[in-house]
């Protein structure tokens, strides 16, 4: 069990892991300080879908890649993009990343992201209960929109990894998808609906006031950069920020797609790659959907958020330093219009940012060796989803508890040499 009496337990990184993590140590009774370059919620926490993707489970390399990722390269309308001037670099994380492509490796990791998915929509509720943010977390349905019948059977492996966990759609088709989406397109014909649900509203601004919650009860923040951690016999003894050194008992990264380079300062070498994903927001829209949905020709997510008609998806391997491109956004124009053709709107608003992602598809929750570095990044798609069970799973580990659930596919310690 860590002692924070004396210095505090410094979680780095704002978005949802990072502030999830902060609530639950803070509740658990230690001393906490977050730190962030930026300001809370600004990350990849602020562009995303909003969607509580308990259904996420299927890693995208799944044996269906070797088929599809050629295809979508070459058509003009696929979700999958690619900064050619960063494939050196990438060469290793795509050897690694397409090893797993493969059916044993797709249940094996199935079977380690069920157990921290699956609860995703109680786990936020349990984050902000008896807070005034409670109005952020809502229940709903999920449809996957496929253009008819056979679009839907020809995805039947995907769902056939889904049924493993439980998670078994109700089809409808015909005149059932526009009485139960009115604003899709003709050319939309087949709804695959999950039950049970959830979304949230404003991502950005609820992780934003989460951050403000956790001070509110007597947490600190602190923006600053992080440069390095300091060690004595092994243990990280201090946070080294461009405005000095700040004591610790315990450092928790979570910076998303930012903690490689500071691995790389503690002697590991992560293979941690940017999945740049984009979202266009459309204001004051004329229509809005019932419940969320993905469109799966284009591997979208439609959610009604709070500032608009928020579509968001696609993925551009590339690096996290490279500025965005217009393509990702021009083909969530399109493929908008096609799917919402009678929707009407007074504006955009456009974005990019990194989804951190580990060749394996799965996070990297635990500690490192006995350094008392701990780490909650690398959840690809599933950040959003996965925070607070992150959050309360390293405070679990933290307070010497034994989490519910198996956390060796998700150490860390299988990257050290």
């Amino acid at each position: 069990m860590i002692d924070s009496t004396v210095a505090p337990i410094v979680v780095i990184g704002a978005g949802i892991c990072g502030v999830s993590t902060a609530i639950w140590l803070q509740r658990s009774g230690h001393q906490v300080l977050l730190l962030d370059k930026g300001s809370p919620g600004m990350g990849a926490s602020y562009g995303n879908s909003g969607l509580l993707a308990a259904w996420s489970i299927d890693p995208v390399s799944s044996p269906q890649l070797w088929r599809d990722a050629p295809k979508y390269l070459l058509d003009p309308n696929g979700p999958l993009f690619l900064k050619w001037a960063s494939i050196p670099s990438l060469l290793p994380w795509l050897r690694q990343f397409m090893s797993h492509a493969n059916d044993t490796s797709t249940r094996r990791i199935i079977g380690h992201l069920s157990p921290l998915l699956y609860d995703s929509v109680e786990q936020h509720k349990s984050l902000v209960r008896d807070t005034t943010l409670q109005r952020w977390v809502r229940d709903s349905k999920f449809s996957f929109v496929y253009p008819d019948l056979s679009a839907f059977n020809a995805d039947a492996y995907s769902w056939k990894m889904k049924a493993l966990a439980d998670l078994v759609p109700t089809v409808l088709t015909g005149a059932a998808v526009r009485e139960t989406e009115p604003m899709l397109g003709d050319t939309f014909n087949c709804l695959a609906v999950l039950e049970g649900q959830g979304h949230i509203t404003d991502p950005g601004q609820y992780v934003a006031e989460l951050a403000d919650h956790f001070c509110h009860e007597g947490g600190r923040f602190v923006k600053a950069k992080v440069v390095d951690l300091g060690k004595q016999n092994g243990c990280v003894t201090q946070v080294i920020t461009d405005q000095g050194p700040i004591p610790c008992s315990a450092a928790i990264i979570t910076s998303g797609i930012w903690s490689k380079d500071l691995m790389k300062k503690i002697g590991l070498n992560i293979p941690l790659a940017a999945e740049r994903g984009y979202h266009v927001v459309f204001q004051n829209p004329s229509q809005l959907p019932n419940d969320p949905m993905l469109i799966t020709t284009g591997k979208f997510g439609v959610n009604a958020m709070d500032m608009g008609l928020r579509c968001a998806g696609t993925v551009e391997l590339g690096d996290h330093h490279a500025a965005a491109s217009r393509a990702p956004i021009k083909l969530l124009h399109r493929l908008t219009r096609k799917a919402f053709p009678q929707l009407e709107y007074s504006g955009t608003d456009e974005w990019m940012g990194f989804r951190p992602s580990m060749p394996d598809s799965k996070p990297l929750i635990g500690e490192i060796g006995n350094s008392k570095v701990f780490t909650g990044f690398g959840h690809q798609h599933i950040g959003l989803t996965a925070g607070p069970k992150t959050g309360r799973l390293l405070t679990n580990l933290i307070d010497g508890q034994l989490p519910n659930i198996d956390l060796e596919p998700f150490s860390p310690d299988r990257f050290r040499q």
